[in-house]
């Protein structure tokens, strides 16, 4: 699945560089206007990051985001900030199918463990935004980047299975690569998806090429954030959505994370 991405800050699509605000790039006043063209380019899912919320949880951009689900028939997942049960039921009641939740879960697995029982697996999205060290540790960041944590994500996803939960969606960021468009890390999402199978991995960051969408696909991941390619014309969703289908045969395992 290809999935179109777009961040939010005061209502409006930018694009941040390596998670800095001070860097940004505002591509649009609106984003209805270009969730609505993903929808007719056959979009299955809209993935949306408050960056208000990120930095607030109090500043969440609850109404635009109600706005879209009621004016989309795309299923939205969304993340940003999100630190609470609170956080999730309140996204959840506004319209979104699924929500992303990353530093919380990855700072207390036993809380992420709770919400995965209490909302179930196909409600939530764990995002691992990881940095490779140079001994192959992929170490997981928190809060924007702006911090390391004490787990890798095999001790992480270790943990959660140790506490009897199981998530199913994996949103998945080298961060190195993210709105570089230097081309993603097909190595790593190689090697994720056969480490851990049953996992629908979503692979993001530093997509800029079809080629580079054949590859992800052959690395047998689920799904692929389009962001910054998309916004800057690197290529359309039909277009890629043509390579996607075409660039590897679907395997029965594969089929079943789709």
């Amino acid at each position: 699945m290809l999935i179109p991405a777009l961040d939010l800050l005061g209502g409006e699509v930018v694009r941040l560089y390596q998670g800095d605000f001070a860097q940004k790039m505002v591509f649009a006043p609106d984003p209805l206007p270009l969730a609505l063209n993903y929808q007719s380019a056959g979009a299955g899912l809209l993935h949306l990051v408050d960056l208000d919320g990120a930095r607030d949880p109090a500043r969440r951009q609850l109404a635009p985001l109600a706005r879209l689900s009621r004016e989309l028939s795309l299923p939205l997942q969304v993340g940003g900030g999100v630190r609470s049960g609170e956080d999730i039921a309140g996204l959840l009641d506004s319209g979104v199918s699924r929500v992303v939740v990353g530093s919380a879960a990855i700072a207390n697995p036993g809380q992420a463990a709770t919400w995965l029982r209490e909302f179930g697996p196909e409600r939530l999205t764990l995002a691992l935004d990881l940095r490779l060290e140079a001994d192959g540790r992929r170490t997981l960041l928190t809060h924007g980047w702006q911090a390391g944590s004490e787990r890798s994500l095999d001790s992480f996803l270790a943990e959660l299975s140790g506490l009897g939960a199981q998530p199913r969606h994996v949103l998945c960021t080298d961060i190195a690569r993210d709105g570089t468009l230097s081309g993603p890390n097909t190595a790593l999402y190689t090697a994720l998806v056969r480490e851990y199978p049953q996992l629908r991995w979503q692979a993001s960051g530093g997509v800029s090429s079809l080629d580079d969408i054949a590859a992800l696909r052959r690395a047998g991941v689920s799904g692929v954030i389009l962001g910054k390619a998309l916004l800057t014309g690197q290529f359309t969703l039909p277009q890629a959505q043509a390579v996607w289908d075409s660039a590897a045969p679907v395997t029965t395992s594969q089929e079943a994370q789709l």
